[in-house]
């Protein structure tokens, strides 16, 4: 690859070059460690002599913006000062825009594992080492074989058939979904499924029901799509469904495992929000994020299972049940919503990578996901107990578990008659190398109730009584009980 260059004229051409090359290390444009064309080689390109060339090196190395290793090259040294950004010229018509998305405070937005606490109860996060890494190299290696004859093609829309079958018969089986694989389009996780059902349904103005608390990102996504959102209480039932406004065009709800309370709509509770949808003309968004694992009671099947009016658009994620990083979702649509949401797709991005799409393919067609999921039922099960055991028991005069039933998170709220800062509970207990969540950001207004959120997918079970005995000590030095 040439070095971007460009000269005029046909004067002061070592200059011109000298100046374009400080400029390049100086900005970053030219990355610390980068290596420069030999003299010989960039002089033949640009048209001028060795000597002109080699006189700009050595000048540049004088100023130790060059470092010249012998035998080897010249290597750029980037100044210990950053670069600084150079400050648009022009007033952007768009500017006021642009300073609401950067007012945007990103939600949920967690560090690298090396900045968490020891004892961290992070919600969404899993446990890498119980992936089955071997089965999944495998599936990945074959479906390198398999894309082999296929490559320089665009996929379709929707997603590869074989994956969309292969999720359709493990929906159905694990969820009770009723669906086509035609009804699925394959997604970049579960938020780009959000993402094209807000970009499908949405006009500015419209009016979108969210649970309060609630899941942040999908409130923030609604909003900048220019909807009015209106947050709706949530009971022991999950989301009041009465409080639902006339006018409403979009419902997003969690009734598996509501977020990040964790209680279950119950069946009652269901129906009268499939009523009230159809009532509306709204579609209900379910957000099935991680139905996977149920620890109690009779199987629930999913929202969408009850429809008889294709009013709910079903969103399921893999982040939950393999890794988030390996981003793949899927949207099971009502058959009205079908070639609009494929539209809006094939104009974001086409379609999810090929490769995959066939190695999930295979992963859940040999059997392999389900596998999985049993293995990690159980220990989330073993982990499920623990903190029930801290919060049943030494730790029930300052918190009440909220009873779930799915899931690897809970919600421990405090009791009213406690005076509890929970904001200074976090500060110590981070002190201490222990990692809690508040449920405060997951309320848009004031938060009617206090408590923490505690993801239990990451944090290792013999980890959770170390960490919730600490927790113990400081609630006792905090606020004492009563003698």
């Amino acid at each position: 690859m040439e070095l971007h260059i460009s000269l005029e004229g046909r004067r002061d051409l070592g200059g011109q070059l000298y100046r374009q090359l400080s400029e390049a290390i100086r900005s970053g444009r030219l990355p610390d460690g980068q290596q420069l064309p030999p003299s010989r080689l960039l002089a033949s390109q640009l048209g001028l002599s060795r000597k002109t060339v080699s006189d700009v090196y050595d000048k540049l190395g004088y100023e130790q913006l060059l470092v010249g290793k012998v035998g080897v090259g010249s290597f750029v040294q980037t100044p210990q000062t950053k670069p600084q950004l150079r400050p648009g010229d022009a007033l952007l018509a768009s500017s006021a825009r642009l300073a609401r998305w950067e007012a945007l405070a990103p939600p949920l937005a967690h560090g690298p594992r090396s900045e968490l606490a020891r004892y961290a109860f992070i919600g969404g996060r899993v446990t890498p080492a119980l992936f089955p890494h071997d089965e999944w190299r495998r599936c990945v290696q074959t479906a390198l074989r398999q894309e082999r004859g296929e490559r320089g093609n665009y996929a379709p829309v929707a997603g590869l058939l074989a994956l969309r079958t292969a999720i359709a018969g493990h929906a159905a089986f694990t969820r009770g979904i009723v669906c086509t694989p035609e009804q699925i389009v394959v997604t970049n996780g579960a938020q780009q499924a959000l993402s094209l059902l807000a970009h499908t349904l949405l006009e500015p103005g419209d009016v979108v029901v969210v649970e309060e608390p609630g899941y942040p990102m999908a409130r923030q996504l609604f909003e900048a799509m220019g909807a009015h959102v209106v947050g709706v209480a949530v009971d022991e039932q999950g989301m009041v469904v009465a409080q639902i406004p006339d006018g409403t065009r979009l419902i997003y709800a969690t009734p598996t495992h509501q977020f990040p309370l964790g209680m279950p709509m119950n069946t009652a509770r269901r129906q009268t929000l499939l009523e009230r949808a159809g009532q509306l003309g709204a579609i209900i968004i379910e957000d099935d994020y991680d139905s996977a694992f149920r620890y109690e009671g009779r199987p629930t099947d999913a929202l969408q299972s009850m429809d008889r009016h294709g009013l709910v658009a079903h969103v399921g994620s893999f982040s939950k049940t393999m890794l988030p990083e390996l981003r793949m979702g899927y949207v099971v649509m009502p058959a009205a919503l079908v070639r609009a949401v494929q539209a809006v797709k094939h104009l974001t991005d086409w379609h999810a990578p090929t490769l995959m799409q066939l190695a999930l393919a295979r992963f859940i067609d040999d059997g392999h996901l389900l596998r999985h999921i049993r293995r990690c039922h159980d220990v989330y099960a073993g982990r499920r107990e623990r903190l029930r055991h801290w919060f049943d028991g030494p730790l029930a005069p300052w918190f009440a578990l909220v009873p779930a039933t799915a899931g690897f998170h809970a919600a421990a709220l405090v009791h009213d008659h406690v005076p509890l800062d929970v904001a200074q509970l976090l500060r110590i207990a981070r002190r201490a190398d222990v990692g809690l969540q508040s449920i405060a950001p997951f309320y848009h207004g004031a938060p009617n109730r206090k408590g923490l959120l505690l993801g239990f997918g990451a944090i290792d079970t013999l980890d959770i009584d170390a960490a919730l005995g600490i927790l113990l000590g400081i609630l006792q030095d905090m606020q004492p009980l009563p003698a």
